[in-house]
């Protein structure tokens, strides 16, 4: 059996793991545009900061892939799949066969059409290169703007702070952390990175980035202008669908895949950012992860089901621990048990829903989580110790 894997990140990683374990003989290969071997996304923030050096990001290194029998061809981004002739096209015109395949091409940076993006000194955050990139244009600047109080424009913020610069974050919301906490939550983050010397506009949308070669301001909406020498637009991933659409796949947000992570292609497979099952794509690694698993054991000839997985980010921002999970009920519709601490920079909130936990958001303080977890994974009945959880005693979870 033939087994081909379009991207090295951690579904198809995960895959082609999951695949060797069932099938010792087939014939494994990855193919990856990138130059590096399977590396931690997630450590791209202390490589900017100086913290870690390349290797040290990477996984998994020459001889994991020897041991493991899997051949990894780096540098070799595909141009397309012949469904018939089952054959993967390269770039450079290798043209090697499957019998199944896995497209795990994971996301792109997505960039907001704002005039003077495409100047010198405007940068998306996504890869080792793109990481390369920025510290090295970084190391010649010294004013900073983020275009995304997202997670990664606010990690990768802390790292050129980290290294002596000057940062201004934008971010059309709000609040920062849309996505993971709601205003009092993102009131306390707020307060405590301006404490580290972050500025941030929120509410703000950004006009144009100035300059004539190289960036010199950015100007938003309501004409304020800040000065700065490099800008980092994090402004979201989406799915990496070339391929897909190239095949004639319909694509909504992702490459629609069914419970066995299959797409509507007998043989071909989605995991990871590009993935979109039952109309999500989650754009975490968990997620990735866990679809990489499926789909491995699926096509070297498993049976096993996808379900979902809970959307949850544990994470630290700044240094400063986070762990949100599903539903963070931002515009308080729903019952909720909250603590805030505005001088201890700690909040802690549990949405409730139907006698249960429907999601979490807790900042500062992250005791207790595995116990939160395990009752969201089995929808635990709390209408009996909710009075104990008022008080945030969690001993009977």
């Amino acid at each position: 059996m033939k087994y081909i894997v379009i991207g090295n990140g951690v579904a198809g990683t995960t895959a082609a793991i999951n695949i060797r374990k069932i099938d010792a003989d087939g014939e494994i290969t990855i193919l990856s545009d990138e130059a590096y071997p399977f590396y931690s996304r997630i450590r791209l923030m202390d490589f900017i900061s100086g913290d870690a050096d390349e290797s040290s990001l990477v996984i998994y290194k020459d001889a994991w892939y020897e041991k493991n029998n899997i051949k990894l061809l780096l540098n070799t981004p595909v141009s397309e799949i012949d469904k018939n002739k089952k054959e993967v096209i390269t770039h450079s015109g290798h043209i090697p066969k499957y019998d199944r395949l896995l497209i795990a091409a994971g996301g792109i940076s997505f960039v907001p059409p704002i005039s003077g993006s495409d100047k010198k000194g405007v940068f998306t955050l996504r890869t080792l290169k793109d990481a390369i990139e920025i510290k090295r244009y970084a190391e010649h600047s010294k004013r900073v703007v983020l275009i995304g109080g997202g997670v990664l424009g606010l990690e990768v913020g802390n790292s050129l702070r980290k290294t002596g610069h000057s940062v201004f974050v934008v971010e059309f919301f709000p609040r920062l952390l849309p996505r993971q906490m709601d205003t009092d939550g993102a009131e306390i983050l707020k307060t405590q990175m301006e404490k580290m010397g972050f500025a941030f506009f929120l509410g703000a949308k950004t006009r144009e980035i100035t300059g004539d070669e190289k960036v010199k301001s950015v100007i938003l909406d309501d004409s304020t202008i800040i000065d700065c020498d490099m800008v980092i637009i994090s402004a979201g991933v989406k799915p990496n669908t070339e391929l897909a659409d190239k095949l004639g796949i319909k694509c909504s947000k992702g490459i629609p895949v069914n419970d066995s992570l299959e797409t509507e292609l007998n043989g071909i497979y989605a995991a990871g950012d590009i993935a979109e099952h039952k109309g999500i794509c989650y754009g975490i690694w968990p997620a990735a992860e866990e679809q990489g698993k499926i789909a491995g054991i699926n096509m070297a000839g498993g049976s096993t089901v996808y379900t979902g997985t809970l959307p949850s980010n544990i994470l630290k921002i700044a240094g400063i621990n986070l762990i949100s999970a599903g539903d963070i009920d931002p515009d308080k519709k729903l019952e909720a048990i909250a603590q805030k601490d505005s001088e201890g920079l700690i909040y802690k909130k549990l949405v409730i829903k139907d006698n249960r936990i429907a999601g979490c958001t807790l900042y500062g303080d992250i005791n207790g989580w595995k116990k939160i977890k395990k009752a969201m994974d089995e929808k635990k009945d709390i209408s009996r110790i909710k009075t104990g959880l008022e008080k945030w005693n969690l001993e009977e979870l």
